[in-house]
């Protein structure tokens, strides 16, 4: 079988579990009673950043009326290794950060979420890039859907920067994609 046809086959594998996936229904009652853990793994500009997250139960809720969905806040708390690519030095830092989060979830299964939080790197240079200071904040958005009642997926963007607190303030962007398991 050549490449291209396995390709084929494979995303045809993938949006079929996908469809299915989407078509379960689930319990509404359960979104966010209870905490979870997240894999995160994502790339950037000449760099690669891998996070371990917890997420807290929900803290706080609003249903809206009728097919409103619910908004929800929880909060976050992730340690995170980024690695850069090729011969950039320093090549690797370590990050801690903590991010409340709005989710706003709507038909039990997709949602939207943003939060802006406190991180902390290991080192104030990475790859390449003079960062200033090891505190930063951090800008989250992202998409996702639930797959199953304790499991979602999701792709997040995330900027970290010091908001000019010390110059120079280059920032880093990530693209993300998370897989969350509620326990």
């Amino acid at each position: 079988m050549n490449r291209r046809i396995r390709f084929q086959a494979r995303s045809a594998a993938c949006l079929a579990v996908l469809s299915v996936l989407a078509s379960t229904p689930l319990a509404a009652q359960e979104l966010y009673q209870s905490p979870g853990v997240g894999l995160r793994l994502g790339i950037g500009e000449h760099y690669q950043r891998a996070e371990l997250a917890w997420e807290s139960p929900s803290l706080w809720v609003h249903r809206f009326e009728g097919n409103g969905g619910r908004l929800d806040l929880v909060g976050e708390l992730g340690a995170a290794y980024w690695r850069a690519s090729g011969s950039r030095d320093p090549g690797s830092t370590w990050q801690l950060s903590a991010v409340p989060l709005l989710r706003w979830t709507w038909a039990d299964r997709y949602y939207v979420e943003a939060g802006i939080g406190l991180t902390v790197f290991s080192h104030t240079d990475f790859a390449g890039k003079n960062l200033s200071s090891a505190f930063q904040f951090g800008d989250h958005i992202g998409v996702g859907m639930h797959v199953s009642p304790h499991s979602r997926l999701s792709l997040r963007y995330s900027h970290f920067s010091n908001a000019g607190i010390k110059r120079p303030n280059p920032g880093l962007n990530i693209l993300q994609l998370n897989y969350s398991y509620q326990y």
